[in-house]
């Protein structure tokens, strides 16, 4: 394969992961605590010998958007939502990650979990217990938790100075490869869920863009091919 096609092959591979990211947004636009992701593309320049240059592209850095998602009521008691930056913190079998997605529930033995089972963390790091015979449970803007007018607990709110610094690891759990910080700007709201921050119709408008350039990509390279061998036919002739 010469230049022409190594070029064009890498254009259409970073079209292929676009699309594959476009369509994990749109799977997940209603999916509560959702951050859409992106495909960050990149040049690379090589001179060649003959005094030219060959630019190939790359697109296999993907980052998520840090944009605040629609605040929808619910009423559970344990459904939480943070308006402003920052993130919950769950405790996984992998170590701490961070979450936007707060539809919690209590275990058997009643600490505060995720959907998946992950304990949610408070200020400090540590579970969180719901007492079993408790019914007015509230949570203050703050994040402090009590019943009957006593506290149990500060629901923790973290994040990283850089978004670069977060990795996206299983849907809407985010590790950090930096040491995270106590947030206290925002604010906690109980019987709310944040939805997915992904725009569904800016996502379908990106793929049918990615799709006719990727059908664009693929003609070029058929009619490259086409040359080639009817250049070759005629040197072997």
């Amino acid at each position: 394969m010469d230049n022409t096609g190594y070029v064009a092959l890498t254009r259409q591979t970073g079209l292929l992961r676009e699309m594959s990211v476009i369509a994990n947004n749109i799977a997940n636009t209603s999916t509560s605590g959702f951050r859409e992701e992106g495909l960050v593309f990149s040049e690379f320049v090589k001179s060649t010998k003959a005094g030219s240059s060959v630019s190939m592209a790359l697109g296999n850095v993907q980052h998520s958007s840090m944009k605040q998602g629609a605040l929808v009521p619910t009423g559970g008691r344990l459904d939480l939502a943070i308006e402003g930056d920052g993130f919950f913190l769950v405790q996984t079998g992998d170590g701490n990650r961070l979450t936007r997605s707060g539809n919690f529930s209590s275990d058997a033995d009643g600490t505060l979990v995720t959907n998946d089972g992950w304990p949610v963390l408070d200020a400090n790091e540590g579970p969180i217990f719901i007492p079993p015979d408790a019914t007015d449970l509230a949570f203050s803007a703050d994040g402090t938790l009590s019943t009957g007018g006593k506290p149990l607990g500060i629901i923790g709110i973290f994040d990283v100075e850089d978004p670069v610094q977060l990795r996206r690891e299983n849907g809407v759990l985010f590790k950090a490869d930096a040491p995270i910080e106590a947030r206290a700007d925002s604010k906690v709201l109980q019987g709310f869920l944040e939805d997915s921050n992904v725009d569904p119709v800016s996502q379908l408008t990106r793929m049918v863009e990615v799709q006719r350039a990727y059908e664009m990509g693929q003609s070029f390279l058929d009619a490259e091919n086409e040359r080639v061998k009817s250049a070759v036919q005629t040197l072997i002739r």
